[in-house]
């Protein structure tokens, strides 16, 4: 125990640390929001995978989606590495680098006011970014509250209440900086912990070879006769396994918290080092996770929630509970680490999406138009300072909300993320790929895709989730696009000499 608190005090004590010494580079918007522009590759690629990878993935998603499963969750991983990370870089970092400082965007929703000439589709997004990161920041809290209880003894609230302290205080300290710097020391730490613990967890159970047999022997949860098939490459249901790959790998392509790590890269050629970066990290840091999420059945069948179902989030803790104390620490800062980063990025996101496009909505126009109250205009020292200040009140504002929620959450984890991510990235998705790309979308489609992803993502929720969260996730994603097409081509089309301007930043 005494090994536990030191190393978690140390670990702490870092982090606060950082964000003190990042504070002169927060003084100013452009500062605390995305670091000046000027964040290198390796603290990008690792900023960009910590946000990605929590203890929603640790906890929740590999213990639900490995029992459910087996060894195919790892292709999970694969996806989120795949598709979610490398593409992700490839497709969208350089236009999404060139486009938001061509037209001085510095979050999602400013990125639609200006790109589609529209305040009131910024302000709308700005409102969805806000509500639908919450669902998300609980499951974060949830699972890293679980498995502190587990290695502490201490009660959930405790934890979820000291993790949102600590986060909170470098946050408002260093703001995207001392985010980003705090990433990298936490991805190492990720990377060396679900390393070590892989091959700690499967020594009991023999090794890996003996592991992956005994799960080949287990039978199927309908029939006891039947092989379960969760040795198998694909599984045994393949058809759900692709709708948790496409909500946690496209997904990411629509939230705002990982789009934003693009804009404050430093330049162009750092985007093709760090989608590298970055597909390593989340080859190792996801694809260990949910392979070992797939072996969650040799430790014993899970504990009973009151209402008779299983509790996926107990399957990873009974996994680690039996470890030597020491690899208990390790874990403990694994997802420390991995939650805190999280954490950070979307407490960040959403008070900066808020004061920036409702409370404080600068007339925006394009290079080379100057107007007064444009953000080409000097702006005051005063008002940034004042900008930055209502930043830190809203970290505190966003934090205690989704600390309220995250002690009494409604559902399981997986469940949280599946409505936060298929509400955002079903609502961002499309428009924003398409954005960047396609110079034919129209505002109206822009506004059909916010109805679709948010609609379909609440309707179900209300009716009870006839269709599972996380299938309906995926399905708000793909339907964005032929949404977007069609509503495009029956609606008016933005000025042709508007557009120029938007696109000339890829000449």
């Amino acid at each position: 125990m005494i090994t536990k608190i030191i190393l978690t005090i140390i670990f702490l004590v870092i982090m606060v640390g950082v964000g003190i010494y990042s504070r002169k580079q927060a003084a100013n918007v452009e500062g605390f929001v995305l670091g000046g522009r000027s964040v290198g590759p390796w603290l990008t690629a690792f900023s960009y995978g910590t946000s990605y990878f929590s203890a929603v993935v640790f906890v929740g998603y590999a213990g639900q989606f490995g029992w459910k499963y087996g060894l195919a969750a790892t292709w999970i991983g694969i996806g989120n590495a795949i598709i979610g990370s490398l593409l992700a870089w490839i497709v969208l970092g350089r236009r999404t680098k060139l486009m938001t400082q061509h037209i001085e965007s510095r979050t999602m929703p400013d990125f639609f006011g200006t790109r589609f000439n529209s305040q009131s589709l910024r302000i709308v997004a700005s409102a969805i970014v806000f509500a639908f990161l919450i669902p998300y920041t609980a499951g974060v809290y949830k699972g890293i509250s679980t498995l502190f209880e587990m290695g502490f003894n201490i009660p959930y609230e405790y934890c979820a209440v000291g993790m949102a302290l600590f986060t909170a205080i470098y946050v408002i300290f260093g703001g995207y900086k001392a985010t980003a710097i705090n990433d990298f020391i936490q991805g190492i730490i990720m990377l060396f912990g679900i390393i070590t613990v892989i091959a700690a967890v499967l020594s009991t159970q023999g090794g890996l070879t003996q592991a992956i047999e005994k799960m080949a022997t287990l039978p199927a949860d309908d029939n006891p006769n039947t092989n379960g098939g969760f040795a198998t490459l694909f599984g045994p249901d393949i058809k759900n396994l692709i709708g948790v790959v496409i909500l946690t790998s496209l997904g990411t392509w629509g939230l705002p918290q990982m789009v934003g790590k693009f804009y404050s890269i430093n330049d162009e050629k750092a985007i093709t080092r760090g989608a590298i970066i970055s597909t390593i990290f989340a080859i190792v840091v996801a694809g260990g996770c949910y392979f070992l999420g797939g072996f969650g059945r040799l430790f014993g069948t899970p504990p009973l929630l009151p209402n008779g179902r299983l509790d996926f989030d107990a399957i990873v803790p009974s996994m680690l509970i039996t470890l030597p104390d020491i690899l208990i620490a390790l874990v403990i800062l694994l997802v420390l680490s991995a939650s805190m980063s999280t954490l950070a990025s979307l407490v960040l996101t959403s008070a900066s999406t808020l004061t920036l496009d409702i409370i404080y909505r600068d007339k925006k126009s394009l290079p080379g138009e100057v107007e007064e109250g444009s953000i080409n205009d000097t702006v005051s020292e005063k008002v940034e300072r004042r900008k930055v200040i209502i930043m830190r009140v809203l970290i505190v504002f966003f934090v205690i909300i989704s600390l309220m929620i995250a002690l009494n959450p409604p559902t399981f984890i997986a469940q949280l993320m599946g409505i936060s991510w298929g509400a955002l990235a079903g609502a961002f998705l499309a428009p924003f790929m398409l954005g960047l790309y396609w110079r034919g979308i129209t505002t109206s489609a822009i506004w059909a895709c916010f109805v679709w992803g948010v609609g379909l993502t609440g309707i179900n929720m209300l009716i009870g989730s006839p269709i599972n969260p996380i299938n309906c996730g995926a399905l708000a994603m793909i339907g964005g696009f032929p949404i977007a097409w069609i509503v495009s081509l029956v609606s008016p089309k933005l000025p042709k000499s508007y557009i120029d301007k938007i696109f000339d930043c890829y000449k």
